[in-house]
C-alpha cells in the first residue's frame, strides 16, 4: 500500500510537473496512430475480465493480458494497472453465493480477496521477469494536495524502476460509494471524484500524464443501442461526451460495480484531462496487444484537452469541500478578463472548507463557473463578504488566484 502520512492542507505551491517523453511515431498503417504511440498506459481490468462465470479466478485469460503488459513495457512503454477482482475472490474465499450487500460484508471480501489477487499478479508477472507492486488508493489520498504529490512520486519512482504498480481502490477503508460535492443553487451539479475502479483509472490516468487508458470490460465496446438488441453497432469512435452514447446503460449483472455507463464516463473524463481512452472487449483473445498496436478495436475517445498536472487535479481529482455563489460581475470578470476571484464578487458561501481546499464557483441561478483552490477558510470568506477582511489583508487580495483556477469550459466531462 502507498501511503504518506497526513498532513494539514495548504495552499498549493509550484511542483515538479515532470511527464514522460514524447510519444514516439506509431507504426506505420496503424488505425488509430495516436493510441499506437503512446507511451505511458493505465490498464483498467474489470471484475468479468479478471474472474470467471464462477466467481474463481480467469487465470489462463489474466495470463495472457499481463503476458501483452510485460510486452508492452519491454517495448520501453511504462504500463500501470487497475485492477478490479479482489472483493470477487474475498466472496468466493468465504464462501458467500451472492455478492455482498452490507458494506461490513464488502470490506471483509475486499481484505480476504486482496492478498488473493495480488499473490495472483505476483505468479504471473514473475513468469515475464517483471516485478509489481500493489497500491491502495482512497479519496483522501487525491483529495489532499500533499498526500496526491507523495502519491505520485512513489508511483513515478516505481514506473522508473520498471516496476507494473498494479492499483486498487481500498475497499477495506473506503465506506463510501460514491463521493458527490453539491454546489450552491438548483444547477449546481454533483461531482464524483471515484466511486468505483473506472473513474479511479481515469483520474489516476490524468494525474499521472498517462496517454492512454484501456478500460477492458467484457463487452466488445460502446454500441449505439444495447449490444443485445438487433442491429446494434459498436461505435469505433466518440467525441462526444458520455452522455451522447445510447448503448451506455447500468450495469448488468453484480459481478462488479460499474457497467458500461461507468466506463463510457471515465473514458469521457480522460479525454477531457488529456489522455486518450479506448474501451474494449478483455475476454477475446490479443485484445490489449491490438488496441496498443493503434488497430481498430474496441471504442476509441481521442483525447479533447491537455491541462498541467495541477490543473488536473484541480479539475479532476479532488472532490470539492464547499462552494462559493459570485455575482455576474466576478462571473464575467474570470470568463473574459482571465482575472482572479476577488472577495467583492462572492454573494454566498456554503460548506466547511479550509485553506488549500477545492471549491467549486456558481454563477446567479446555480450556473456553474469552474472550481479552484480557495486561499482562506470558510470562516473568514464569509465574514469577508460581510465586510471584515482577515487582519493585513486588502480588498485587491484574491480568494482564488487565476493560476489556481479552473473554468468550467475544461469541466465540461460526461455526466
Amino acid at each position: 500500500m502507498v501511503r504518506s502520512q497526513r498532513q494539514e492542507s495548504a495552499l498549493p505551491a509550484a511542483v515538479d510537473d515532470d511527464l514522460p517523453a514524447e510519444p514516439e511515431p506509431a507504426p506505420a498503417g496503424a488505425s488509430r496512430p495516436e493510441v499506437a504511440a503512446a507511451r505511458r498506459i493505465v490498464v483498467k481490468l474489470g471484475t468479468r475480465v479478471v474472474t470467471g462465470t464462477d466467481g474463481g479466478v480467469a487465470t489462463e485469460r489474466l495470463a495472457e493480458i499481463v503476458a501483452e503488459v510485460a510486452a508492452a513495457r519491454g517495448a520501453g512503454r511504462q504500463v500501470l494497472l487497475v485492477s478490479s477482482g479482489a472483493v470477487g475472490l474475498g466472496r468466493r474465499a468465504l464462501g458467500l453465493a451472492e455478492p455482498p450487500e452490507r458494506l461490513a460484508l464488502r470490506q471483509a471480501s475486499a481484505a480476504v480477496g486482496q492478498g488473493r489477487l495480488m499473490a495472483l499478479y505476483d505468479e504471473v508477472f514473475a513468469r515475464h521477469g517483471v516485478v509489481c507492486a500493489q497500491v491502495l488508493l482512497t479519496r483522501a489520498d487525491l483529495n489532499d494536495r500533499r498526500r496526491y504529490l507523495n502519491l505520485r512520486r512513489a508511483l513515478e519512482e516505481l514506473l522508473e524502476r520498471g516496476v507494473v504498480p498494479v492499483i486498487n481502490e481500498n475497499d477495506v477503508v473506503s465506506t463510501e460509494e460514491l463521493e458527490l460535492v453539491h454546489g450552491l443553487g438548483h444547477g449546481g451539479g454533483a461531482r464524483p471524484t471515484f466511486g468505483d475502479n473506472d473513474g479511479l483509472s481515469a483520474v489516476v490516468a490524468t494525474k499521472l500524464g498517462a496517454d492512454l487508458l484501456v478500460l477492458l470490460t467484457d463487452v466488445a465496446g460502446v454500441f449505439d443501442r444495447p449490444p443485445g438488441e438487433p442491429g446494434a453497432e459498436r461505435l469505433a469512435r466518440v467525441d462526444a461526451g458520455g452522455e451522447a452514447v445510447a448503448g451506455a446503460g447500468p450495469p448488468t449483472s453484480g459481478a462488479g460495480r460499474g457497467g458500461m455507463r461507468s466506463k463510457v464516463e471515465a473514458a469521457a473524463l480522460a479525454a477531457d484531462g488529456g489522455c486518450h481512452a479506448v474501451i474494449a472487449g478483455g475476454t477475446a483473445r490479443g485484445v490489449l496487444g491490438r488496441v496498443l498496436a493503434g488497430e481498430e478495436e474496441g471504442t476509441w475517445f481521442p483525447l479533447r484537452r491537455t491541462l498541467d498536472a495541477h490543473h488536473r487535479w484541480i479539475a479532476f481529482a479532488a472532490a470539492s469541500r464547499g462552494a462559493l455563489e459570485l455575482d455576474p460581475g466576478a462571473v464575467d470578470a474570470l470568463r473574459s478578463g482571465g482575472a482572479s476571484l476577488l472577495a467583492a464578487g462572492v454573494v454566498d458561501v456554503a460548506g466547511d472548507f479550509r485553506r488549500g481546499d477545492v471549491v467549486e464557483l456558481v454563477g446567479p441561478g446555480g450556473a456553474r463557473v469552474g472550481r479552484g483552490v480557495i486561499r482562506w477558510d470558510a470562516g473568514e470568506v464569509r465574514r469577508w463578504i460581510d465586510g471584515t477582511a482577515p487582519p493585513g489583508v486588502r480588498n485587491a487580495h484574491a480568494l482564488i488566484r487565476r493560476s489556481h483556477l479552473v473554468l468550467e469550459s475544461v469541466l465540461e466531462t460526461a455526466r
